[in-house]
């Protein structure tokens, strides 16, 4: 689906993977779930473009539901993965800490994990390769996307900000739509190691000019960064 010239969404608002397209290539913003490389393979089929126009992987963090496919690029094609430093050993295979208790509502949760399973999430993976990046970064790759550092969500958790198309892909340092509740609207996301962290983190994002401000897990934000952030600091009032 297209966002924006040279923007692309596969997935949906439960697990959603980037697209950058440019003329000279593309990169790919996370990988989502194993399932989502048929998904990949058809949006590449509907823009003409061979998988090999693909420059590079770029993760937001190592969890496995943004980690998908990354292997299988990287070792049939040779394209790097790139992620956050400190989460490095997280996207290949170490276990991350125990998920603190969120609230939950049982009908999202279900549908997450059903939709977890359709794509090929119980089995999962890790990269066997990876290219660590740090803050301020400016990769080269198509959309010259660079580096936030975000920890929180995870230790090496990263916005990746692509003026190109004028977004700014947050990973799991906050959702737009809860994964566990179903509840709409910036807020903190779940799962998170240190939420106290990532809510400093979050004030990185509020002098960014973008027309998007997109989450792994829920719609895109389209009313700019300020007011994600109010948005945001509002969800944490109200707990």
């Amino acid at each position: 689906m297209e966002l924006a010239p040279g923007l692309r969404r596969i997935g949906n608002d439960i697990i959603a993977v980037h697209l950058i397209v440019t003329d000279e290539g593309m990169t790919l913003v996370d990988t989502g779930l194993p399932g989502h490389y048929n998904d990949l393979k058809k949006e590449l089929a509907a823009l003409g473009r061979p998988l090999s126009d693909i420059k590079g992987i770029v993760l937001t963090h190592g969890d496995s539901d943004h980690t998908g496919f990354a292997e299988r690029l990287r070792e049939e094609l040779g394209i790097p993965v790139y992620v956050g430093a400190g989460d490095a050993a997280r996207a290949m295979g170490e276990k991350p800490p125990s998920p603190p208790k969120d609230r939950r509502r049982l009908g999202p949760v279900l549908g997450f994990f059903a939709y977890a399973i359709r794509k090929g999430g119980v089995r999962m993976p890790a990269v066997k390769e990876v290219v660590p990046v740090s803050d301020g970064e400016v990769l080269e790759l198509p959309g010259a996307p660079v580096i936030i550092a975000m920890p929180g969500h995870s230790p090496g958790s990263v916005a990746i900000h692509v003026p190109a198309v004028r977004a700014v892909f947050v990973g799991d340092e906050l959702t737009t739509r809860s994964v566990l509740t179903g509840e709409a609207g910036p807020q903190p996301a779940p799962f998170t190691d240190d939420q106290a962290e990532s809510s400093v983190s979050l004030e990185k994002l509020a002098t960014l000019d973008v027309d998007f401000v997109i989450p792994g897990h829920g719609p895109a934000w389209t009313k700019g960064a300020p007011a994600l952030v109010t948005a945001y600091r509002e969800a944490e009032k109200r707990g």
